[in-house]
């Protein structure tokens, strides 16, 4: 009996050993030689072994260490990205837009793409609109008898739908530029600020939107109550909304949504700049935890590690990362860096669940934007450019957020999204990697967990004489060293192990 479990511990043993090999390698590096490009080891698998001496940097992924679910990437699905997808869609080659879709969209494990999930849509006109307009123009009517959602372009919708053929996992989040002018101040969409005896008749418009959207087939993950509520632009749809207000605004939102069916639907608060983060989704907590299900930060002032000073304070609240846009003209590989570092690993490792930039489609103008608004003012860049004659590719954000994307996935149809786990880097060169660590749990509990990392290697002596060198680093699990030599650039690679 003794030599029976001898054998039988050994045995267990090596299938543990034998699972941790790494198959499954995407890379994008700095001279593009890789762009999300996938491949496998060769001649063989990387293998986990005895420990020996670790590399110039030393990746230890801590597995006993889980924190949030990662819902997925994407970025927003403007009036004016709709427009340029339907155009190619109707225009130009139906077979192109498809392709582009697949690539863009398809979650299936071990696709060529990059499974973008977790869709933003504005309720209504933004800066990126052909025109300003909300759901229900019709000054006074409190009742919302005029309520219509198709005063947005069918283009949106049509769009919705097909990113739901694609990706059913996909989560959509809407959330309005503004109320309709005539709650506001100056009455108009342009600047200004919700008149507070309009709060009850705004929280009914949003439960609109959500039964409006729903109806049209397309599920809502998540609403929030007001785009960017710190700031105010006379020339684009936009809304100064005080704490006090978009708390009022949520308590009522969150007892209509329960009451109608829809109490799944989460209100995310804030949906503004890291900068400040200590205060604004602070204060909102405290006049309305009841009714928020965390906050969402965008890039445009601050820093990522501000989004501590709200989760240090609410950690058991959930917290989104929506928008930032690529601007016309900047660096391809500096901006992957700051992307990696800040957002797609960054802000994941500071509790987001999700990534998003700005635009999912623009052309390479930055065009279509909203006449007369003096909104990017240098040019925004979308994470595809489409073209007149209808040809597209995919820009810097895309590849950023596609290595990201890939580790965290559900592995099974119906199965769990990855979930972030501890890691830290050390030995000569912790500095040169900046790294994420994941884990995916399966369907059925007697498949191995998949364990992915995603690792920034941005060791490239940019700020001084350019010399990209690749780094020979060591990953520790679980008592077991594999070696692999990163080279300058984004990496996503993953092995299977029980859980």
């Amino acid at each position: 009996m003794l030599r029976f479990l001898q054998i039988l511990g050994s045995f267990v043993l090596l299938q543990a050993v034998a699972s941790q090999q790494i198959w499954d390698i995407w890379q994008t590096t700095w001279n593009r030689n890789m762009l999300f490009t996938y491949f496998q080891p060769t001649p063989d698998p990387i293998n986990f072994v005895t420990p020996g001496a670790i590399g110039s940097a030393d990746i230890v992924i801590d597995d006993s260490s889980v924190y949030q679910t990662v819902y997925g990437f994407g970025a927003s699905l403007t009036d004016s990205s709709a427009e340029l997808l339907s155009n190619l869609k109707a225009c130009h080659n139906p077979g192109s837009y498809w392709q582009l879709m697949d690539y863009l969209f398809n979650a299936t494990d071990a696709a060529n793409s990059a499974g973008f999930s977790y869709i933003r849509v504005p309720l209504g006109a933004s800066d990126f609109s052909a025109n300003t307009y909300s759901y229900d123009d019709i000054s006074g009517d409190t009742s919302l008898n005029d309520f219509n959602i198709n005063a947005a372009p069918s283009d949106v919708f049509s769009v919705l739908q097909d990113i739901l053929s694609i990706n059913h996992m996909a989560r959509f989040h809407i959330v309005p530029w503004s109320p309709p002018g005539w709650m506001k101040s100056g009455g108009t969409m342009l600047g200004g600020s919700l008149n507070t005896q309009y709060i009850n008749t705004m929280a009914n418009y949003l439960l609109k939107s959500v039964q409006a959207f729903s109806n049209k087939g397309i599920p809502i993950y998540a609403i929030s109550i007001q785009n960017e509520p710190e700031y105010s632009d006379s020339t684009y749809p936009s809304c100064n909304m005080p704490v006090a207000t978009e708390a009022q605004i949520g308590l009522a939102l969150r007892t209509l949504l329960n009451n109608d069916g829809f109490s799944g639907v989460k209100i995310i608060g804030y949906d503004h700049n890291w900068a400040d983060a200590a205060n604004y989704p602070v204060q909102l907590m405290q006049q309305a935890e009841s009714a928020f299900d965390g906050v969402s930060f965008h890039c445009y002032q601050g820093s990522v590690s501000d989004q501590a000073s709200f989760t240090s304070q609410y950690p058991n609240k959930e917290v989104y990362f929506t928008e930032c846009s690529g601007a016309l003209g900047s660096d391809w590989w500096s901006d992957i860096k700051w992307y990696m570092d800040n957002l797609f690993i960054g802000s994941i490792s500071y509790g987001s669940s999700s990534g998003l930039m700005w635009n999912l489609a623009l052309d390479g103008s930055g065009q279509p934007l909203l006449p007369g608004t003096d909104s990017c003012g240098g040019g925004c860049r979308g994470v595809v450019q489409i073209n007149n004659d209808g040809t597209w590719s995919v820009n810097q954000e895309f590849y950023s957020m596609a290595q990201a994307s890939k580790a965290i996935l559900p592995r099974d149809v119906g199965g769990p999204w990855g979930q972030r786990i501890g890691v830290s880097v050390g030995g000569s060169l912790d500095w040169a990697l900046v790294v994420g660590a994941y884990k995916t749990g399966r369907v059925s509990s007697s498949d191995w967990n998949r364990y992915s990392i995603v690792v920034l290697n941005w060791d490239d002596s940019a700020s001084t004489t350019w010399n990209p060198q690749p780094v020979e680093a060591t990953i520790e699990f679980r008592g077991m060293q594999a070696t692999y030599t990163f080279p300058v650039g984004v990496t996503t690679l993953w092995w299977y192990a029980p859980n």
